[in-house]
């Protein structure tokens, strides 16, 4: 991940970290849920690691939809459909036409969800391909 994306996924999870997320279980139990917190990216370029960062936001599933993503409730219920499985939702085609012109966005989260460690990165040709075929995880 380039230096700028490390730092704001720092960031946004200290901010997670903050608000309680980690702390919903009360101290001595064992939690009611698996925690799924992740920071969602879109990175100019076909490379997260070395593009730029054009936007990021956090979503929280878990125990209930939150982040600074604009639709955590949307995103959340896209993601458990998928079993988590964010291929199924960006490798679902175009909703509509697009040009055909090669000016990659990826798309990226990382984080936990439902306990364990995620990552994800996929890039499209352009973003009107990424408005298209990624759902409401990647709309913001």
């Amino acid at each position: 991940m380039g230096l700028a994306s490390a730092a704001m996924a720092l960031t946004a999870l200290t901010a997670l970290a903050g608000s309680g997320a980690a702390d919903a279980a009360p101290s001595g139990t064992e939690s009611l849920y698996a925690p799924s917190a992740l920071v969602l990216g879109i990175t100019a370029g076909d490379d997260a690691r070395n593009g730029t960062v054009l936007r990021a936001v956090t979503l929280v599933c878990a125990p209930r939809p939150s982040g600074t993503h604009p639709d955590p409730a949307g995103a959340c219920t896209e993601l458990l459909a998928a079993a988590g499985q964010a291929d199924t939702i960006t490798r679902g085609g175009s909703a509509g036409p697009c040009t055909r012109e090669w000016d990659p966005v990826t798309v990226t989260a990382d984080g936990v969800w439902q306990g364990k460690h995620y990552s994800y990165q996929h890039t499209f040709a352009n973003r009107c391909a990424m408005r298209g075929g990624s759902g409401s995880l990647f709309a913001f």
